[in-house]
């Protein structure tokens, strides 16, 4: 059977997808721990050379020294910079040079009543989920556009569609991602550039541990835990636990290819099933 883009390289025999991401550069915002570092990872393994990004130099560089022991070969460039400000976004780029990946996954979540989230924290919450993404997006776009090639992946959350009452404020950030991402798509529409959402859902990072066991009794090993979190916090996912990092890395490294070419503009979903409707 006639394949054609087994003339491009992009499929091997029997019909696997192979992605190589060797000679592109990526940043991965926020990526000294959790999904962060679990996309960066992933990235790696694929062949491009990653920007690993975190406020703290020590931090920063632990975590790319802990992708490269797994990843020996792979070309790691740790900077420590606050993109959730002008100066931080600004440094980076002096350090990191251009990019053909941005993935804006910097965030905050915590849980807090509605009605205490006092202005100066909404504030925070947008700076910090938003703006950075809104920020590194203008920064990057453009050249991106001149060279024909990009990809930009907002890692938003369940939480964008599905606004969680024990933090509203980390949901309508995630929420304004979506319409973001939407609009920066736009903006490139036509030049071989492609911005997408990243949807993710109740994962299993070390924050999130945390979380379950503010919600949940502290003493419960970490399976029955997870198991009563998820009953009565999240019961609608269809895979029934946590997601695991790599699972959303994986997402990510398929959106960063040539083989996504034709995904644009979209909110993706890598949330274990869980937001009830057949569209975000």
């Amino acid at each position: 059977m006639w394949n054609g883009f087994a003339r491009l390289g992009s499929w091997g025999t029997m019909g696997t997808m192979r992605i190589d991401l060797t000679g592109r550069r990526a940043l991965v915002s926020g990526s000294t721990q959790g999904i962060g570092q679990a996309i960066a990872t992933e990235l790696a393994r694929a062949g491009a050379s990653v920007v690993v990004n975190g406020r703290d130099q020590a931090k920063t560089d632990k975590a790319a020294e802990a992708i490269q022991q797994e990843l020996p070969s792979a070309e790691l460039i740790p900077v420590a910079a606050d993109l959730a400000t002008v100066e931080g976004a600004d440094a980076l780029r002096q350090q990191a040079g251009e990019l053909d990946i941005l993935v804006n996954n910097l965030g905050i979540f915590g849980a807090k009543p509605v009605l205490e989230i006092d202005d100066d924290e909404w504030r925070r919450y947008f700076e910090v989920n938003v703006l950075s993404a809104v920020r590194l997006t203008r920064m990057y776009l453009p050249g991106m556009m001149e060279r024909g090639f990009g990809r930009v992946m907002n890692i938003a959350s369940d939480s964008a569609v599905v606004t969680p009452l024990e933090m509203v404020h980390y949901g309508v950030t995630k929420t304004a991602l979506l319409a973001v991402t939407r609009g920066f798509a736009k903006a490139a529409a036509g030049t071989g550039v492609t911005v997408n959402s990243v949807m993710a859902g109740p994962t299993h990072t070390p924050g999130v541990e945390e979380f379950v066991n503010e919600l949940v009794d502290d003493d419960l090993p970490w399976d029955q835990a997870q198991h009563q979190f998820m009953k009565e916090h999240r019961p609608y996912s269809l895979i029934q636990r946590l997601i695991e990092p790599r699972e959303i890395g994986n997402l990510v490294v398929y959106l960063s290819s040539e083989q996504a070419s034709a995904t644009t503009g979209g909110a993706v979903r890598v949330d274990g099933g869980y937001i009830d409707s057949i569209l975000p």
